[in-house]
């Protein structure tokens, strides 16, 4: 353990954007702490970490259960000694329905996972971070938070709640030398979205198709370095012009 590198914690590490964006920060020498519910595939995540030699922990927990948030903080910091960088990205997205015919449970997990556990974590890493009086937040969204995704109400509801809290924390923290971004990503293929039934990107959207994980890796490694350090408070669409 290189107790000097940056720290970064990452949710929803196990799959998808979350594991390509920990390899990724991993291999610009931060040390990650990558938290999931899904054990196995946080423990893939870590295995492909310390393939590349880099170094990193495994946390199990469920973003939306305020006792498993403070534990993947505090073991952060135990570990590690500080959080530079966080990356509140976990997030689920539930079955495409009319919303008369949207399942009150499937609504609240929905909220829980996506909007109370971007809360949970921005209010415990925000503790570490301004005692720091530095560090980087980035939520992810969607551009079903900037814009109507019809059958995903409950998905909706909660990624136009995640880019409320981070306009609002943004400037509340800006002052104390938080950065706090959100990215709002269009189409990616990821094993979250492989059974949903979306309209075809060739006729939707400007660049005519979806984005892999790495096209959205690198934006969160740019809201994460110091060339993004006069960026708070933005809403930062990944999207091939969706929402143009």
């Amino acid at each position: 353990m290189n107790v000097n590198n940056r720290v970064a914690i990452i949710t929803g590490a196990g799959s998808g954007i979350g594991r390509t964006s920990s390899l990724k920060l991993s291999n610009q020498g931060m040390n990650v702490a990558l938290v999931d519910f899904d054990k196995e595939g946080g423990e893939e995540t870590l295995r492909l970490v310390k393939e590349q030699g880099g170094e990193g922990m495994l946390i199990q927990a469920d973003v939306s259960n305020s006792k498993d948030v403070q534990n993947y903080v505090s073991n952060t910091v135990d570990t590690y000694g500080r959080i530079d960088v966080f990356f509140n990205n976990a997030g689920v997205m539930g079955t495409a329905t009319p919303l008369a015919d949207h399942s009150e449970e499937m609504f609240d997990q929905i909220i829980a996972v996506n909007l109370k556990g971007v809360f949970l974590g921005l209010k415990y890493v925000l503790k570490v971070m301004e005692g720091q009086r530095s560090g980087v937040i980035i939520n992810t969204a969607s551009t079903a938070g900037v814009k109507s995704t019809p059958y995903l109400g409950g998905y909706t509801a909660s990624k136009h709640g995640v880019v409320g809290l981070t306009k609002t924390s943004a400037e509340e923290y800006g002052p104390k030398g938080i950065r706090i971004n959100v990215i709002c990503p269009g189409g990616v293929i990821t094993n979250m979205t492989k059974d949903l039934n979306m309209s075809d990107p060739e006729q939707n959207v400007p660049l005519r198709r979806s984005a892999s994980p790495e096209e959205i890796a690198n934006v969160v490694s740019f809201l994460a370095s110091d060339n993004a350090s006069f960026m708070t408070g933005s809403i930062v669409t990944v999207d091939g012009g969706l929402t143009v």
